[in-house]
C-alpha cells in the first residue's frame, strides 16, 4: 500500500500532481483492490477514516468478509475490541491463528461476530469456559480450529456450546494434553485435523500418561469423516493418544474417507488395530491422500491393495519403498496421473532405484524410473526428493535435473545437494587437496582473499550456464520455493533432545557444490523461500549477491552450514546481499562461529520489512550493541532467536534489555537468545510460540510436508 493516509485524502502526491492523476478518481474496483491488500485492522481503524469515498469502500462486503489477523503483528487487544464492534456482525470467516500476544480476554469480543462461519483460534490463549461462552453465540459455526491445553475440562462446555459443535464439519485440535478436546461434541465431522504437541515430561520432570483425562470416554463420531490428518511431535505420549483416536476407526471405517494422513518421526509400530483400520480401508475406501508412518508401508503389501480415486496428494517419506514399487503399486506402472499435485518422497532413500535389497544408498539411480515418474504425474506442482542421496549415472540426456525440468507447472521443489552436481564435472574434477572443503571441525584452511564479482557482468565469465542445474533453473521460471539441502545435514538444534555437537560429513558427490550453483539460482525471479543447506564448496558465496538482486519477491531465507565449517567465508557476500532484500521476512542462519556484530547487523538493517531472525551458531559471537541497534532500527521486527556460544550472563542480558525496551511498542515481540550448547535448552525451546518454533526456529525441510490448501 504505497499511499500514506494524506495522500489519500488530497487524492494526490507530488509525483501525481505532475502527471495528473488522482487516486481517487480510479474505478471502485481498481480501488477494493488496491485496498485488499490493506491489514483489515488498517482499513476499518484508519483507512476509512480519511475521507467519505474510503468510508464507504472499506466497509466493503469484500473486504470485511474474511478478517485475517493470523500475522498482523501490531494488532493488540484494543484494535480487536474496535474492530470486531464497528464490522463484527460483517464478519464470516476469523483467523486469529497464532496471536499468542492477545491475552485470553481478547476472545470474548469475538462473541459479536454473530455471523461466523470459519474460526481459526490456533495458538490463542483460550479456557474451557470461555470457549462455552464464545461459541454458544455463533450458531452458524460450521469450522473451528483451536488449542487443548493443560486443565482443558469438556464438563465446563455449556449445552448451547455443544448443540454450535454439533454443527462443525472441520476441526483442527492442537493438543498440549492427553485429551479428546472436543472431538465427541463434533457429531457432524467431515474434516479432522489433529496436531500432537504433547511431551513426555512436565516441567517438574515427571514422566506423563498417554491415558485420557477422567470423563473424557466419550466416543468420537466418525461416520461423516472425509479427510483425517494427524500429525505428532516426538515422544511416546503422542503416539499412544493418538492411537486412542485411531481405535473408534478401526471399529468401522467411514465410507467416504477420501484422505488418510499419519506424519510421525522416529518409529511408530503397526499395531492389530491399525492393522485391521488399513485392512478396513482396503476394502471400503478409494483414497485421494495418503500418508502413512514408515513401519506401516516398509515391508508390507499394503499399497498394492489401498484403491486409489483421483489422488493429489502422496508423502511416502522416510520409507524404503523401492521405486520398482513406486511405480507399480502407486502409478499404476506408469499410468497417467495427471491428478497429483504434490508428492513427498523425502528420505526414501530407494525411490529411484528399482529394487532396495542389495542396493546401498549411494548408488545411481535409475533414470527411467523418474522418466516414468515426470511422464505420469505431469501436473506436480510440489515435489520433495530431499534427505537421500539421488546420484545420477554418466547417460546423456538421463540427469535428473533434466528429466525434473520437464515439471512446468512446479511452484516448489527440495532436492539433495548431491543430485544438482553435473556427473561429468564430477568424474572429470574428483576433489583436490586446493579445493576440497573441510568436512569437520579442525585446522583451518587458508583459501586465500575472499573476493568475488560485484556485478553481474563480472560474474557471468564465473558461471557454468551448461550445467544442469543451470538449465533445470531456467526451465522452472515460476518456482516459487526451492530447498537444497545436504542428504547428510542435521541441524544442531532437534526439538526435544540437547544441541548436536558433530555433524556428518558431506555426501563425495557433493564436493563441487558451490558459488556457481549458487548464482544458477538467481533465475527464478518469482522466487520467494530459499533453503541452502551444507554446500561444501562454498568459496565466496558470489552467488547469494546475484539472488539478492535478481529475486526481488524474496520473503524467506534459510542459510545452513555452508562451506568450510571453521570459518564463515560467505559473509561479506551475504551482507552484501541483505542489502537488496526488501521484502525480506524470514532469516535463519545456522553456521558454526558465526560472528553476529556491527558490519551484519547493519547490512541486515537494509531489509525493512524483515520481522522475524533466527541464528544458530555453535562457538558464535554476538555484539550486545549492535542487537539493540538493529531493533532500534527495523521496526517490524518481533521475533529474535539467537542461540549462540555466548554465556548465560551475557544473553540473559541482552534478553531483558530488548524486552525492556521494546516490547511496549511491539505487543508480538517474542525474544530467545540463550547458549546453544547449555543443558536447560528444551526449556527454553518449550516456551517459543508454535508457530515460530514450527515456521522458523526448527530446521526442517517443508516442501510437499502437507496436502495443498490442508487448511485456510
Amino acid at each position: 500500500f504505497f499511499f500514506s493516509p494524506q495522500e489519500i485524502v488530497s487524492g494526490e502526491s507530488e509525483e501525481e500532481e505532475s502527471n495528473g492523476v488522482n487516486l481517487m478518481e480510479f474505478s471502485d474496483e481498481i480501488l477494493l483492490h488496491i485496498l485488499s491488500y490493506v491489514p483489515c485492522t488498517d482499513l476499518v481503524l484508519n483507512v476509512r477514516r480519511t475521507c467519505r469515498k474510503l468510508a464507504t469502500l472499506c466497509l466493503d462486503k469484500s473486504l470485511t468478509h474474511t478478517v485475517l489477523l493470523q500475522k498482523d503483528y501490531k494488532v493488540n487487544k484494543d484494535k480487536v475490541k474496535q474492530l470486531m464492534r464497528d464490522i463484527g456482525k460483517e464478519i464470516y470467516q476469523l483467523n486469529m491463528a497464532g496471536c499468542y500476544w492477545l491475552p485470553s480476554s481478547t476472545i470474548d469480543h469475538v462473541t459479536r461476530c454473530k455471523n461466523l462461519v470459519k474460526l481459526n483460534l490456533s495458538g490463542c490463549h483460550v479456557t474451557s469456559l470461555r470457549l462455552s461462552k464464545m461459541l454458544s453465540t455463533l450458531q452458524h459455526l460450521r469450522s473451528l480450529a483451536i488449542d487443548v491445553n493443560p486443565g482443558f475440562d469438556a464438563s465446563q462446555l455449556s449445552s448451547e456450546c455443544k448443540a454450535t459443535l454439533s454443527r462443525v464439519s472441520e476441526l483442527k485440535q492442537t493438543l498440549y494434553t492427553p485429551s479428546y478436546g472436543v472431538v465427541p461434541c463434533c457429531t457432524s465431522l467431515e474434516k479432522l485435523l489433529l496436531y500432537f504437541e504433547i511431551l513426555d515430561r512436565s516441567r517438574e520432570g515427571f514422566m506423563l500418561s498417554g491415558q485420557l483425562m477422567v470423563g473424557e470416554s466419550n466416543v468420537p463420531h466418525y461416520q461423516n469423516l472425509r479427510v483425517f490428518y494427524a500429525r505428532l511431535a516426538p515422544g511416546y505420549v503422542n503416539q499412544e493418544v493418538v492411537r486412542l483416536y485411531l481405535a473408534v476407526l478401526s471399529d468401522r471405517t467411514p465410507e467416504n474417507l477420501h484422505a488418510f494422513l499419519i506424519s510421525a518421526p522416529g518409529s511408530f509400530a503397526e499395531t492389530g488395530a491399525t492393522k485391521n483400520l488399513l485392512d478396513s480401508m482396503a476394502r471400503n475406501v478409494r483414497l485421494d491422500a495418503l500418508q502413512l508412518p514408515k513401519a506401516w508401508i516398509n515391508g508390507s503389501g499394503l499399497l498394492q491393495h489401498l484403491k486409489f480415486n483421483n489422488p493429489f496428494y502422496f508423502s511416502f517419506s522416510r520409507c524404503t519403498l523401492s521405486g520398482g514399487h513406486l511405480i507399480q503399486r502407486v502409478i499404476n506402472g506408469g499410468k497417467d496421473l495427471k491428478s497429483l499435485t504434490s508428492l513427498n518422497l523425502s528420505g526414501c532413500v530407494h525411490c529411484l532405484a528399482p529394487e532396495s535389497l542389495f542396493r546401498k544408498a549411494e548408488d545411481d539411480i535409475d533414470s527411467s524410473i523418474l522418466e516414468s515418474l515426470v511422464a505420469s504425474c505431469c501436473n506436480l506442482r510440489h515435489l520433495n526428493l530431499s534427505a537421500a542421496h539421488h546420484h545420477s549415472s554418466e547417460s546423456i540426456g538421463n540427469h535428473l535435473c533434466q528429466l525434473l525440468s520437464r515439471l512446468k507447472h512446479l511452484l516448489s521443489l527440495a532436492l539433495p545437494v548431491c543430485s544438482i552436481t553435473d556427473v561429468a564435472a564430477t568424474v572429470e574434477k574428483p576433489p583436490t587437496a586446493s579445493n576440497l572443503v573441510p568436512q569437520a571441525f579442525g585446522r583451518k584452511v587458508r583459501i586465500g582473499v575472499q573476493t568475488y564479482p560485484r556485478n553481474l557482468a563480472d560474474q557471468a565469465n564465473q558461471k557454468i550456464e551448461s550445467s544442469v542445474f543451470w538449465a533445470l533453473m531456467g526451465s522452472l521460471r515460476f518456482l516459487e520455493t526451492l530447498e537444497v539441502i545436504g542428504s547428510s545435514f542435521s541441524s544442531a538444534m532437534p526439538r526435544n533432545e540437547p544441541a548436536i555437537r558433530n555433524s556428518l560429513p558431506p555426501c563425495v558427490r557433493a564436493q563441487s557444490v558451490g558459488d556457481s550453483e549458487v548464482a544458477a539460482i538467481s533465475q527464478l525471479t518469482y522466487l520467494q523461500s530459499l533453503t541452502l543447506a551444507q554446500l561444501p564448496n562454498i568459496l565466496t558465496g558470489s552467488g547469494l549477491v546475484n539472488i539478492g538482486l535478481q529475486c526481488q519477491h524474496l520473503r524467506t531465507l534459510s542459510l545452513a552450514n555452508l562451506g568450510m565449517m571453521g570459518k564463515v567465508v560467505y559473509m561479506s557476500a551475504l551482507m552484501d546481499m541483505l542489502k537488496h532484500c526488501k521484502c525480506l521476512r524470514d532469516l535463519r542462519l545456522e553456521q558454526p562461529y558465526f560472528c553476529a556484530g556491527a558490519q551484519f547487523f547493519q547490512a541486515l538493517s537494509h531489509c525493512s520489512s524483515l520481522q522475524r531472525l533466527c541464528i544458530v551458531s555453535r562457538s558464535g559471537t554476538l555484539q550486545s550493541d549492535a542487537v539493540m541497534s538493529f531493533m532500534a532500527n527495523c521496526l517490524e521486527v518481533i521475533m529474535c532467536h539467537m542461540f549462540m556460544g555466548e554465556s548465560l550472563t551475557v544473553c540473559k542480558n541482552l534478553q531483558q534489555s530488548i524486552v525492556r525496551s521494546f516490547q511496549a511498542d511491539r505487543p508480538a515481540l517474542n525474544v530467545v537468545i540463550f547458549p546453544l550448547l547449555h543443558e536447560d535448552l528444551t526449556e527454553v525451546i518449550r516456551d517459543v510460540p508454535m508457530r515460530h518454533l514450527d515456521e522458523i526456529t526448527l530446521f526442517k525441510s517443508r516442501v510437499a510436508e502437507e496436502p495443498p490448501n490442508l487448511w485456510w
